[in-house]
């Protein structure tokens, strides 16, 4: 069986994401989509790494292939534990590839039988990123264009609720 980890902070998950874990489902005979922590976001997170993995299994609900997990280990061991051969990364821009490049060799170091695959983003969702979803919600705009509709609520209900005014 050919299991890929996709790997990410997904605060929240966006279109851009769901359309990249369908793609790859479709690779791959299972899917783990891994909420991982990010040390450069530790104290910036809108959801917690349990409220993370909740909404993304709301999200993929229809696809039989994608588990959705967390953890704080490293992403090469993960991968070892899971027996996962593959990663899964998206890129939006040159900039994505150049940082994922480097990991990707890093990671291919720390655990030799670990490939990476990039998958560029659908030009429709190069723009979108958690953090602009964030940003948005923060004033309150229209989300339906950028996160998966079964989450629009919960993220402007976090972001109400967090928000000082």
């Amino acid at each position: 069986m050919k299991t890929a980890i996709y790997p990410g902070s997904f605060d929240p998950i966006t279109l851009g994401h769901l359309n990249v874990i369908k793609r790859a489902a479709s690779c791959f005979d299972k899917l783990i989509v891994c909420v991982m922590v990010n040390s450069e976001k530790m104290t910036t997170g809108l959801f917690t790494p349990d409220e993370r993995v909740e909404l993304i299994r709301r999200v993929v609900t229809k696809l039989p292939n994608v588990e959705v997990d967390q953890s704080t280990l490293m992403i090469s061991e993960y991968a070892r534990q899971k027996k996962a051969c593959t990663l899964i990364k998206g890129l939006r821009a040159v900039s994505d590839y150049e940082k994922e490049l480097q990991m990707a060799l890093i990671n291919r170091k720390l655990n030799p039988r670990l490939d990476t695959m990039f998958l560029p983003s659908s030009t429709k969702y190069t723009y979108i990123s958690s953090s602009v979803v964030k940003e948005m919600a923060y004033y309150g705009a229209d989300l339906s264009d950028f996160v998966p509709r079964e989450i629009i609520g919960d993220v402007n209900e976090k972001m109400k609720s967090g928000r000082k005014l």
